[in-house]
């Protein structure tokens, strides 16, 4: 029987908000806003998903981009995987994002990915701790992984 990412009693998360970030589901909805933030920083967010990845392509198109948020809005609905848009407090412009995935290694529960747009990355270390937080206080998980953050990508091909 296949093991259920989070518990079947835990109730997911729609929204989150700090005094600085307010989280979203990362749908379609908010596929212009995303696309702007994700273009104007496509450079340093290349290798975010590990040092072997292509995303963002310097080419998207902003089609491509709601393809791929309505994959992530339909994995959140399955339970799969949960991927949020991170908005400024005023929630008119988004940061970034966060992925928050069922982990490729045994040794933790999750891998969480998270970027922010370049003109916001004073906030980087502030959206680091803010989600690790979040999951450690408010989601059932014990074991998080960061790749690439608090794991370094040759160590954390080992893992795999």
């Amino acid at each position: 029987m296949k093991k259920h990412f989070v518990p079947a009693n835990f109730t997911v998360p729609q929204t989150f908000a700090t005094s600085i970030f307010y989280f979203r589901v990362l749908e379609e909805s908010v596929a212009e806003l995303d696309f702007n933030a994700v273009m104007s920083s496509h450079n340093r967010l290349r290798g975010i998903f590990g040092p072997n990845t292509n995303w963002p392509k310097s080419d998207m198109s902003l089609d491509e981009n709601i393809a791929s948020l309505k994959v992530h809005k339909q994995e959140f609905i399955n339970r799969e995987a949960f991927a949020y848009s991170v908005f400024n407090i005023e929630k008119n412009k988004c940061l970034g994002s966060v992925y928050i995935d069922p982990s490729q290694s045994n040794n933790y529960d999750c891998d969480v990915y998270f970027w922010i747009r370049d003109d916001s990355i004073s906030l980087d270390s502030k959206l680091y701790e803010t989600v690790e937080q979040w999951l450690t206080v408010k989601w059932p998980f014990s074991k998080i992984a960061f790749p690439g953050r608090n794991i370094v990508w040759d160590d954390w091909a080992k893992e795999l």
